[in-house]
């Protein structure tokens, strides 16, 4: 019996647009009472391992105990990036929680139970700071390549692309269609993606306007024949692995890697196109009925990518600030007293051609960065050029 190779590399890439004006966060609707009405909730979730049981038990908790307070802004533009974008950052919002009971339950998952206290008031301001930051930043776009085959042909359409779209476009993601993207452009990409060039594939999504970029190669191969109750029904097997970067920096940020799948369809031909089919939706969909029984590929890197994003968005995380037109002296006094800035855990720095090019690793995001280089010290030396999600560029000004 042979084994399908589903080898999928995705390659997420992203940016964001230039800042506009800064609004500030809508004001708590219970004003200063709604600390007064903390929530504690016992929730129990499962999932494929314990991190995950984790996961879910945490969102639960924030579903059940402030979910009057996210139904509260149903209204407001953007609702359901939001939505979710506070949901994937439930382990910050949630701090105060213990572990009650866990261990594997029925079906090869994991219980965990969680006794949590949940404020609408943290809920609330979180959800000021995000909104926040997506006015200023906007509504993230991308772009979602998956090239796929079976027994070795290429496939018109692709199931795991068609789903992973499905879910950023119910999330509030933009999604820029392939299709749109020149012949010339898709060759040189092709290329790129066959020599496993990242940068030039972040170079040609950014060409195609897309923050976000999802790259893969699935392949699904014939696994033989079974009776199924006096039915013949043909097998194809499947594993994937999904990896995440950031266009600006390329840092990897994300790797997910699935267990064998093994899907069947009745037919009397060994070789069946549908068979194939079903067995890449079962790498890329999750269960039927909501159970968590098995990772699958689209939710995976939905979660990933949601929790990378709403930690950029509001926690700050790595930053990129170049700086153009900058002498060496002007350099180091830039470096020292970023370090010196309140939330920059650490900074290093590069000079090179008058460039200099500064990675911090901090607890702010680069909109309050970029903020903060217009005041003292640095208000006389730097002029920002451009505003993205985790990069800023900017050149000397004033003469150091």
């Amino acid at each position: 019996m042979k084994r399908i190779g589903i080898s999928t590399v995705l390659v997420v890439c992203a940016v964001c647009a230039c800042a506009q004006d800064t609004a500030p966060p809508p004001a708590p609707p219970d004003g200063p009472q709604a600390e007064a009405k903390r929530a504690r909730v016992t929730v129990t979730a499962e999932g494929y391992d314990r991190d995950d049981a984790l996961k879910q038990a945490l969102r639960k908790a924030l579903e059940q105990g402030a979910g009057a307070q996210i139904a509260s802004f149903s209204t407001a533009e953007n609702f359901a990036l939001l939505r979710d974008t506070i949901y994937s950052r439930s382990a910050g919002i949630v701090s105060s929680y213990k572990i009650v009971k866990e261990g594997e339950a029925a079906g090869g998952l994991f219980s965990v139970t969680i006794d949590a206290e949940v404020s609408p008031s943290a809920v609330v301001a979180a959800w000021g700071e995000v909104q926040n930051v997506l006015d200023q930043l906007g509504r993230p776009k991308i772009l979602v390549w998956i090239d796929e085959t079976i027994d070795g042909a290429a496939q018109a359409e692709s199931i795991v692309e068609s789903r992973l779209e499905e879910m950023f476009v119910k999330a509030g993601f933009d999604v820029v269609a392939r299709r749109g993207i020149d012949d010339a452009k898709r060759r040189e990409f092709e290329d790129a993606a066959r020599g496993d060039n990242v940068a030039k594939m972040q170079a040609i999504a950014k060409d195609a306007h897309a923050h976000i970029f999802i790259r893969g190669a699935a392949n699904a191969n014939r696994a033989g024949m079974e009776d199924l109750y006096g039915v013949p029904a043909t097998f194809y097997n499947c594993d994937a692995l999904a990896r995440v970067y950031y266009t600006d920096t390329g840092k990897l940020l994300a790797s997910e890697s699935l267990p064998l799948t093994r899907k069947g369809a009745r037919s009397r031909r060994e070789f069946s196109p549908q068979a194939a089919r079903v067995a890449l939706a079962e790498a890329a969909l999750p269960d039927a009925g909501g159970r968590r029984t098995r990772p699958a590929l689209a939710q995976k890197l939905f979660e990933s990518v949601m929790e990378q994003w709403a930690t950029q968005i509001s926690a700050g995380g790595e930053i990129e600030l170049e700086i153009e037109k900058l002498d060496f002296k002007t350099f180091v006094k830039i470096k020292k007293a970023l370090g010196e800035l309140k939330g920059v855990d650490s900074v290093n720095g590069e000079f090179g051609k008058s460039i200099g090019t500064f990675r911090l690793r901090a607890k702010i995001a680069a909109q309050t960065l970029a903020e903060r280089l217009t005041e003292p010290p640095f208000a006389e030396s730097v002029e920002i050029l451009d505003l993205k999600l985790n990069r800023i560029q900017a050149r000397q000004v004033g003469g150091g």
